[in-house]
């Protein structure tokens, strides 16, 4: 039985075809019975049968396999490391179908993956759910299972559940009997699919429901009483599913062959782009198509609130989990940002029924097909349901997270070799979600709209119910594009990193050259196959090219005018442009000629550069002055973020400058702040609400006396009246932050209130609001006692994670507090991938040598598989920071700028 311990991969005796399963969870004791009867094919002369399990207790009395005859094993051991049952015969098994048979007992755990539990209230009365999170490897710890994507096969569950709650799976229950106060529930047969999408859940819910126009009846459940928070979720899955299922193309006929915009929706909403008016029969190219080429292929969608969830959400075929935030919206207490996270969540879960779950990853190691597509077509969706939010603008932000983790020399790539099922959780990254998206949005255009689409419905019509590798998406775009995908796409999925393109002008000529960009400074080896699109003056003209090699030049005549190189952010790269085009492009930032999407890549590709030490921080600086009036919420957003991290970083190298580059910021944000105004307006943008949030929280943190007041003023309004119009949702994080500004020691008033807050409430969207606004404080003993409240039963284990953003005053307070409390970290959040966010969350924030050293000291006996990336990660982070504040203290020019853009009035 040894030669099978420390395999990455199940061997291949046998082959599941179809599970029959059978579990009695028992809330109160939180614990499970089950059986399983799994019919196998076995595929070659072997002894042994080896699948996955995992914290079960198997009875080997119950195990057989059943052929022409029954075989009884001689061993049964359960290696608990490598998280496989291997069964031992004394004899060899006979090819061909057999049934194995196999009883187990487990326990319904609190680490929120198998089947575990979560708590709820009823009236004041605390009750357990059962629920199952499988996604990346843990069905093997409800049932023993081929718990391996390849191995798809069909489930028929059964459920023994008290009579009086409500039990959820895949599919619609087929037969449901009473007996006594318990009831059995047989569910129909699920389609083929692995092992990671079974779902079983159980407790006492409400629900609300809709159907689709093909009668796919859709549900979305929660906990008793929060039925009317999920109406907005219903409805956009509802409308997602009809969305998905059939798209039309019009072009006017007039510019098919040239088209520049285009609109891509159902033909009952179709508009025209420049002018609202409708396109059909106005002279039209029209093509009608599915968009994903195969219908939503179960009789029903459900979809269901979680109190205790680890992920956002799980796709889980025919019912999807979902922690509370991302799924249930409140009129009266949920802001226009977690409005909008549902609708991406609810539209990125639906998209898996088809990338993930119809059509399914080979091995972990392709991944990124499931979460990048996802995460692409969340967007394509969104867009078409709210236009009016810019969703592809903001798409910008998962494009500028993939940038940052992959210029990391600890990244990987999009392809990450997987050697054991501990290593799984660390790629749920921003290579797999951002940066995969980010390849599909520039592959998608440089192909176009419409081949791009046709290829990906043959892809998925072509491996409906079976497994694919990369390779096989871009043989499928390749066949249906004409264009050489294989070789061009190669580069960015199977090394890590990506080029800083640095263009100069010389003469009538534009230079380009890549390097691999790398934020430590360093020069990297990489090279890529490049599409570059640049404009110059006007985005009327727009050329584009594969730049192939580490260099080449391109004609662009004589003038003064701006150009612009990777326009609206298509590509997963950087750009590095010399002094004149970047005096150019600043002018024109300030003029307002250049797209919102242009004028966030040059802000965030020189913040990159700057980091990376292959610019100044004053010329960093000197470029953000040309935002002082940006309107645009998804570029001001970017401009905030940015600044928080520069300050963090001044404050480090130069502290005697610290009051000249608050009071910089303060001014770069104060125009658009008082634009806006506390008080919402009526009629005024999505958009609107959320920048207002977002200013007047970065204007408490920068301690902005007036908004300080502000905050103060409203938030003892909103103790007086929780419906205040004084305080409406979009507000409550900015004073929230203003009052913990102020809160001290000596001061606690404002902390304590905001504690009354959070146990009053029952919106988990309200509750993270808080314990994100809680770390905010100054005040070192109030931090700390933060970070020890989130210790506390009070504190679900989901949720801990959102207090750990604590500023510059606590970084040491949380490191020894994370140092503290590490054996209790461990053992309540080691097996899942929350474990990484304490790690970096406490580490990546320092910027010296010497704490790196130290880090490295207390981890050197303390890493396991699951941190292991992330610890390395963390790190480097510190020594870039480190390296760029020493940069800075170099930096000649930079007093005398910061000092005069500090006193500059806007």
């Amino acid at each position: 039985m040894e030669q099978f311990k420390g395999q990455p991969r199940l061997p291949k005796f046998a082959v599941p075809k179809a599970y029959n399963i059978r579990l009695k969870p028992d809330l109160s004791a939180c614990k499970f019975a089950g059986s399983v009867a799994i019919s196998l094919d076995v595929v070659s002369d072997t002894n042994f049968i080896v699948l996955n399990a995992a914290d079960l207790t198997i009875a080997p009395s119950s195990v057989s396999f059943t052929n022409s005859k029954e075989f009884r094993p001689v061993k049964v051991e359960l290696f608990e490391a490598d998280e496989i049952l291997v069964l031992e015969f004394a004899e060899k098994l006979p090819t061909g179908a057999g049934l194995l048979r196999i009883d187990f007992e487990g326990v319904l755990n609190d680490k929120m993956k198998g089947f575990y539990r979560s708590t709820y209230e009823i009236n004041g009365e605390k009750r357990n759910m059962a629920v199952t999170q499988f996604e990346p490897a843990d069905a093997r710890r409800c049932f023993p299972c081929w718990d391996e994507p390849a191995c798809k096969a069909k489930f028929t569950i059964k459920l023994e559940v008290p009579s009086d709650l409500v039990a959820l799976s895949n599919m619609p229950a087929a037969e449901e009997k009473v007996e006594g106060d318990s009831k059995i529930i047989s569910y129909q047969e699920t389609p083929l699919m692995s092992t990671y999408l079974v779902a079983v859940v159980v407790g006492l819910f409400d629900y609300v429901e809709g159907q689709t126009s093909d009668g796919i009846k859709v549900r979305v459940y929660c906990q008793v009483g929060k039925a009317n928070q999920g109406n907005f979720a219903l409805n956009v899955a509802v409308k997602t599913l009809e969305l998905y299922k059939e798209y039309v193309l019009l072009l006017p006929s007039s510019i098919a062959p040239c088209i520049n915009h285009y609109w891509l929706g159902r033909e009952s909403e179709m508009k025209f782009w420049s002018g609202g008016e409708s396109w059909i029969g106005v002279g039209t190219v029209k093509l009608c198509f599915r968009y994903f080429a195969v219908p939503y292929s179960l009789p029903k969608l459900d979809m269901i609130a979680i109190p205790d969830f680890a992920a956002g959400a799980m796709e889980n075929y025919g019912l999807v989990t979902y922690r509370e935030t991302a799924l249930l919206y409140d009129d009266q207490h949920s802001a226009a940002a977690n409005k909008q996270r549902v609708a991406t969540v609810v539209a990125h879960e639906l998209a898996h029924q088809w990338f993930g779950n119809l059509v399914t990853m080979e091995w972990w190691t392709h991944l990124w097909l499931n979460e990048g597509f996802a995460t692409w077509v969340s967007y394509l969706a969104t867009d078409s349901l709210f236009p009016e939010w810019k969703i592809w603008t903001q798409f910008l932000d998962e494009l500028t997270e993939g940038l940052r983790l992959d210029g990391l020399e600890e990244s990987h790539p999009i392809e990450v070799e997987i050697n054991h099922a501990s290593e799984i959780d660390e790629i749920f990254d921003a290579i797999s979600y951002r940066k995969g998206a980010s390849v599909i949005r520039m592959l998608q255009s440089y192909l176009g709209a419409e081949p791009f689409q046709r290829s990906l419905a043959s892809y998925i019509k072509k491996y409906a119910c079976k497994n694919a590798k990369t390779e096989d998406l871009w043989a499928a775009l390749e066949e249906g594009s004409g264009e050489p995908v294989n070789m061009l796409m190669n580069s960015w999925t199977r090394q890590k990193g990506y080029p800083v393109v640095s263009v100069k002008l010389n003469g009538q000529k534009l230079e380009f050259e890549q390097t691999q960009f790398l934020s430590s400074g360093s020069q990297g080896d990489g090279q890529w196959i490049v599409p570059i699109t640049m404009c110059s003056g006007s985005y009327d003209a727009r050329k584009s090219f594969l730049l192939k090699t580490k260099s080449e030049s391109v004609d662009v005549g004589t003038g003064n005018a701006w150009i612009k190189v990777n326009v609206d952010q298509t590509g997963f790269y950087r750009v590095k442009y010399d002094e004149e085009l970047t005096a150019r492009l600043r002018y024109a930032i300030e003029k307002k000629s250049l797209t919102e999407m242009d004028r966030f890549g040059i802000l965030d590709d020189s913040f990159a550069l700057s980091m990376a030490r292959h610019q100044s921080l004053t010329s960093l600086l000197t470029l953000m002055a040309a935002y002082r009036e940006e309107p645009e919420y998804t570029v001001l957003s970017n401009l905030i973020s940015i600044s928080y991290k520069v300050g963090r970083i001044a404050a480090d190298a130069t502290p005697n400058l610290l009051e000249y580059f608050n009071q910089f910021f303060i001014g770069l944000f104060q125009y658009s702040a008082e634009k806006l105004g506390w008080d919402p307006k009526q009629g005024e943008s999505h958009l609107d609400a959320m920048l207002r949030g977002e200013l007047l929280t970065a204007l408490a943190q920068l301690g902005h006396d007036p908004t300080l007041d502000e905050a103060s003023r409203r938030f003892q309004a909103f103790l007086d009246d929780r419906n205040t119009p004084l305080l409406p949702p979009d507000l409550r994080r900015a004073a929230y932050v203003g009052v913990m500004q102020r809160v001290n020691a000596s001061n606690r008033s404002g902390y304590e209130s905001l504690l009354q807050v959070y146990r009053e409430t029952d919106l988990s969207q309200e509750k993270t609001r808080i314990l994100g606004s809680l770390a905010s404080c100054p005040d070192p003993k109030i931090i700390l006692e933060v970070l020890n409240f989130l210790l506390t039963p009070e504190v679900r284990n989901q949720d801990a994670v959102f207090g750990l953003a604590v500023g510059r005053e606590g970084r040491e307070i949380a490191w020894t507090w994370l140092k503290d409390n590490w054996e209790h970290i461990s053992k309540t959040w080691g097996s899942g991938f929350l474990m990484t966010r304490f790690v970096s969350a406490v580490v990546s924030p320092f910027a010296s040598f010497e704490k790196a050293k130290e880090v490295e000291e207390f981890f050197a006996s303390r890493t396991k598989p699951a941190i292991a990336r992330t610890l390395k990660q963390s790190l480097e982070r510190v020594y870039i920071n480190a390296k760029w504040v020493q940069n800075i203290q170099n930096e000649k020019e930079l007093g005398a700028a910061v000092q005069e853009l500090g006193h500059r009035k806007y």
